[in-house]
């Protein structure tokens, strides 16, 4: 049964991988908002122009080419931060955001990376967060449930490396029964701040309650709940989320009027946006893909 149930949850993360990773591609949100803080090596007014350039960029495969440059730097500033908590969230958020944009081996290496310097920025944070992998899930629980909402950032970055990880290692058991801990930690997100990089906690909670179908213990309808609110947070501007919402809950449920309904509402906007334009772009390629596979599929 354990078998069946790996493999079952293995083909429906896998599909989440292939589409673009919803962990990885959020993350880039993430990571540009901890860019924006980090003042040990670069001005502050510095690595805010650059987070505009990328996030408002439509040229895909520049921002693809030039993204390793800045693993290399910010890796050469933990060297001598090792600590700095801002860093830690830059460095997790950067290497889970280009795990998307690679073969699935590199990737793994990169969510293995982005995972640990999460760890270590929560760590950094809080004295009571650190070993919070492997503590025991009642204590988990009742760390988390003390954790106040200016620790929300930290909260959810780790929650973002945490699922992108999952994603990459979905053939190992042990990274599936991890999935509890990733719920866990994203519900108190939103229970603390559910507007929070503009519902994003809720994205992630409409992908996790997605990955099964509702006979083998999925809660597709929660996650309907989850998707419609991260949109209604975005006002429909981070087209991401539609593509997420057709390709795991439209398709897992086979409502083919809906699935098709996201994606051409995806293709039908501008996505020329403050702040969102890399991911739109990147959102409408992903849905033009799915578009086309339509009759295949359903």
């Amino acid at each position: 049964m354990r078998a069946v149930l790996t493999g079952s949850i293995t083909l429906h993360m896998k599909e989440m991988y292939r589409s673009v990773r919803l962990s990885a591609l959020v993350a880039m949100i993430a990571w540009l908002v901890g860019c924006a803080t980090v003042t040990s090596s670069v001005t502050s007014g510095l690595a805010a122009d650059l987070a505009d350039a990328i996030m408002n960029s439509a040229d895909v495969e520049t921002i693809r080419e030039g993204v390793p440059a800045y693993l290399i730097m910010i890796d050469s500033f933990l060297r001598g931060s090792p600590d700095d908590e801002s860093l830690l969230l830059a460095a997790s958020s950067l290497n889970g955001a280009f795990s998307a944009l690679t073969n699935e081996t590199r990737s793994r290496l990169l969510t293995d990376k982005s995972l640990g310097y999460a760890l270590r920025a929560s760590c950094a944070n809080d004295a009571k967060l650190c070993g919070l992998r492997s503590m025991p899930f009642d204590q988990f629980k009742s760390t988390l449930d003390s954790l106040k909402p200016s620790q929300v950032e930290v909260m959810y970055s780790t929650g973002v490396a945490w699922t992108g990880w999952i994603q990459t290692h979905s053939d190992d058991w042990n990274a599936i029964a991890e999935l509890a801990r990733v719920k866990y930690l994203m519900s108190r997100v939103l229970a603390l701040d559910e507007n929070w990089a503009d519902g994003g906690a809720h994205l992630y909670m409409g992908g996790l309650e997605t990955i099964l179908p509702a006979a083998m213990g999925g809660r597709p309808e929660i996650g309907r709940q989850h998707f419609e609110r991260a949109i209604e947070l975005a006002a429909g501007e981070y087209l991401m989320t539609k593509v997420i919402y057709a390709e795991q809950y439209a398709k897992l449920t086979f409502n083919k009027s809906l699935y098709e309904q996201l994606l051409n509402e995806v293709l039908a906007a501008d996505p020329i946006k403050e702040g969102l334009t890399l991911t739109n772009v990147l959102a409408q390629q992903r849905a033009r893909v799915l578009l086309a596979e339509s009759d295949d599929y359903f």
